[in-house]
């Protein structure tokens, strides 16, 4: 199946291709090692890439060779070419300041940027877990920058959406979850569980602080909206959160999608005015089988598909988990697919699957396993 790439993409990328030899080196090699300029393999973990100027960036978890806690912070590289990366060093560092949100120590995770056309601010979003608390946090931090190499400024973390309820909950939807209690279901995954949760069980419970936000994305649509996509309820149910114009708040309108469906590692595209969620179960550092949802509208409702890997260890993800779906600059639909391929005894040493975005004749997203690829093997036909 061939993609429809870009074909100016394709050119400038053979210009920039004039300066590196052709080697195996130069071509996307998912799972393998994957050193940067200075021969290190490539530190960012469950992040993202973001196009400005004519340069592109990584952004991605600074992760430890052992250990959990985040030690040095958020890692950005840059790139002409998508190929050969240069480490730019640290976009957003730890605090040494005790009790800080983003004190050394912390957990901070899932990092996106985006860049804000209005304010001319590059913003991050990522999720935090506070020092010494484990997983129990379950924030969403906010920072920003000047310049897309930073340093980003930490403004502040808090738990989306306290005392709003989601925009499909009318009044006797809100009567009814908040009759429930938590001490009425001490046993979890019965049917009759299952359909608090729908009702809102969890949701009741967090609603006066605000919404758990643990592994997350930012999807920029075309009309300039951003919006938070993130795992809450206890990783049960996924929450999608329209941001303001300036991407460093939330506006209020929120909606839940497949509640009780255990979901996290959310990617979300777009194609054919169709949007796409991919995302992963919840079996901690090990891989499962990725699921899929479709919605004509951000706001739902959202259909759930078969599994769109291919080939090889498809049912695990290709042994990886989901990050995010890159937009090829100047396309409307040509995306690339992130992964970590997570390794929790040593977790710098993890490696990174990317692989093209395929579409089937009925439109929907494909990701089929390859060994090695290159952006020009998909250029369009003459």
């Amino acid at each position: 199946m061939r993609l429809r790439f870009f074909t100016g993409i394709i050119l400038g990328l053979l210009s920039v291709l004039t300066f590196f030899p052709v080697s195996a080196q130069d071509v996307f090699r998912p799972g393998q090692k994957w050193p940067d300029e200075a021969g290190r393999h490539i530190n960012a973990h469950g992040g993202c890439l973001l196009h400005y100027g004519d340069t592109y960036y990584w952004y991605g978890e600074n992760r430890p060779f052992r250990g959990f806690t985040t030690e040095v912070g958020v890692q950005v590289y840059s790139s002409s070419d998508l190929l050969h990366w240069k480490d730019e060093g640290v976009a957003l560092a730890v605090s040494d300041e005790e009790g800080s949100p983003i004190e050394r120590g912390c957990i901070m995770e899932r990092p996106k940027v985006v860049y804000n056309e209005k304010t001319g601010k590059f913003v991050m979003l990522f999720h935090l877990e506070l020092k010494g608390k484990g997983y129990a946090a379950a924030r969403v931090g906010f920072a920003v920058s000047d310049t897309p190499t930073g340093p980003f400024r930490f403004l502040r973390s808090l738990r989306p959406n306290a005392g709003v309820w989601p925009v499909e909950f009318g009044r006797k939807d809100r009567k009814k979850a908040q009759q429930l209690k938590e001490s009425d279901y001490k046993e979890w995954w019965t049917p009759e569980w299952r359909k608090a949760i729908r009702e809102g069980l969890l949701l009741k419970r967090d609603l006066p602080g605000g919404q758990m936000s643990r592994d997350m994305t930012v999807f920029v649509d075309a009309d300039g909206k951003a919006y938070h996509l993130f795992s809450a309820e206890e990783n049960l149910t996924l929450n999608l959160a329209e941001l303001t114009d300036d991407y460093l708040d939330y506006t209020g309108r929120y909606t839940r999608i497949a509640p009780g469906g255990q979901n996290e590692a959310p990617v979300i595209l777009k194609h054919n005015d169709t949007y796409w969620l991919i995302t992963s179960g919840c079996t901690g550092w090990a891989p499962n089988e990725a699921r899929m949802f479709s919605a004509s509208s951000l706001w739902g409702p959202w259909t759930q598909h078969p599994n769109p890997c291919r080939g090889p260890q498809a049912n695990r993800t290709f042994n990886g988990q989901g990050t995010y779906a890159f937009l090829l600059p100047g396309t409307e639909d040509s995306y690339i697919f992130m992964a970590d391929v997570w390794n929790p005894r040593h977790l710098s040493e993890s490696r990174h699957i990317w692989l093209p975005v395929e579409f089937d004749a009925d439109g929907k997203p494909l990701l089929r396993w390859r060994e090695s690829w290159s952006l020009g093997e998909f250029a369009p036909s003459r």
